[in-house]
């Protein structure tokens, strides 16, 4: 069979669009199959930090991404009762070299996707192609696939196959077939997103509370989306549970189940119970991840991003993972060929890079501020935050995931992009 590319895409989310960009900017040609019908914007807000967001300025993304998300002026961290705990500038704001941006999920994926087209064709994307598994032999992969309604499409021959399908990924289920079940962190997660008038700077990535009480994530994704000067705001409920919910992007929250721990977080910088009260559709997830594997690559065949290592979003880190294993897969292509040797040099950097990662957020992300200050208060209101911790033991649990996630200030700035 002749081969109809040299890279296949399986998955046309963040990681697989990003990927087919960096490749056609290496001069590897690639296609991506997405399993969906039609393309369309889903999720609600994340955050692209620094080292994802170099990688981005360096495929020639960084002001459409500006023009389309906030560029986050800091992170700012309250107690449930709205009393102030820590802050510290983010982004360029913080001395970084780039900024870091607040932006719907959707809009990321529709400017990766709109410079796929523009830059590859319209073509570069085919959808309606779930993969239905795959066989290799020593010179390439050959990829089944289905559309929607279980018809068999024709077949892609390919010299390397990526599977970027995401959490539910079947290249993943094939390399490993007796995968364990998610691992349920205890927490459940509701989202929501609603326009409203700015709070705080109009650019503050905000987390307040805690995890056994009730925690929020509050930030602004979209600037003055009516030309009012309203903000489209991104709000995340997390409480412990002991049932998980059921693990889908778009499943439906209902307000009952978790409004109660929020009803009264009425703060002078902002009401968080009328924030929830008058959001529309509220989703529900789960916070989940899974154990590091020990490799993603198997001859021809390798795993990038949710795919390879989904992880609980306690970091702001999920798609910035992604985004980092494109130059790493991309520069051993480039330079060992497309062949199995260069997904293994993938691996040997990215597996434990990645791992470590997973780890991190499962015990110590930037939020473990929270959970430190609600410990040593009991939960209770404190006349001054100085009095219960310093700002300087704030500061380094920051600082101890920053290092962990590839977010060293020092580091990043001074790396040498290949």
């Amino acid at each position: 069979m002749n081969q109809d590319c040299n890279i296949a895409i399986v998955g046309a989310g963040i990681g697989g669009l990003t990927l087919a960009l960096g490749l056609h900017q290496a001069g590897i040609s690639c296609r991506v199959f997405e399993s969906a019908p039609e393309i369309k914007p889903l999720g609600v807000g994340i955050n692209i930090l620094p080292h994802a967001v170099r990688e981005l300025e360096h495929l020639g993304l960084l002001d459409a991404l500006a023009q389309v998300g906030v560029t986050t002026r800091e992170s700012a961290f309250y107690n449930a009762h709205g009393q102030f705990v820590y802050s510290e500038p983010a982004g360029r704001h913080a001395g970084y070299k780039w900024p870091q941006f607040s932006i719907h999920r959707g809009d990321l994926q529709a400017v990766l996707l709109q410079a796929v087209r523009e830059r590859m064709g319209d073509d570069a994307v085919v959808s309606d192609h779930r993969c239905a598994g795959f066989e290799q032999d020593d010179d390439g992969v050959t990829i089944r696939f289905e559309d929607n309604a279980g018809n068999a499409r024709a077949p892609v021959r390919a010299a390397i196959a990526v599977g970027c399908d995401g959490i539910h990924s079947s290249i993943r289920k094939q390399l490993y077939p007796n995968d364990g079940p998610p691992r349920y962190s205890g927490v459940n997660m509701w989202r929501g997103t609603i326009v409203m008038k700015p709070f705080l700077s109009g650019a503050t990535m905000v987390r307040a509370g805690w995890l056994s009480v009730g925690k929020m994530v509050i930030y602004p994704i979209r600037d003055n989306v009516d030309g009012q000067g309203n903000q489209l705001v991104n709000w995340v409920a997390e409480i412990e549970a002991e049932q998980p919910a059921r693990r889908d992007w778009t499943g439906r929250g209902k307000l009952e189940d978790f409004f109660p721990a929020f009803a009264d977080w009425h703060f002078d910088w902002l009401d968080v119970a009328a924030m929830i009260r008058n959001t529309d559709t509220i989703l529900e997830y789960p916070m989940v991840d899974q154990d590091p594997l020990p490799r993603w690559s198997f001859g021809r065949v390798t795993l990038l991003g949710d795919a390879a290592h989904p992880m609980v979003p306690r970091g702001s880190n999920g798609a910035g993972q992604a985004i980092l294993d494109v130059p790493c897969l991309v520069e051993k292509l480039r330079t060992l060929g497309l062949t199995p040797e260069a997904l293994t040099a993938y691996d040997n950097v990215r597996v434990k890079a990645t791992g470590d990662v997973v780890l991190m957020n499962r015990k110590a992300p930037p939020d473990a501020i929270l959970k430190t200050v609600h410990e040593l208060t009991g939960g209770k209101p404190f006349a001054s935050i100085d009095d219960v911790i310093s700002a300087s033991e704030l500061a380094a649990i920051s600082n101890s995931y920053k290092n962990v996630a590839g977010l060293n200030k020092d580091a990043l700035n001074s790396a040498i992009r290949n």
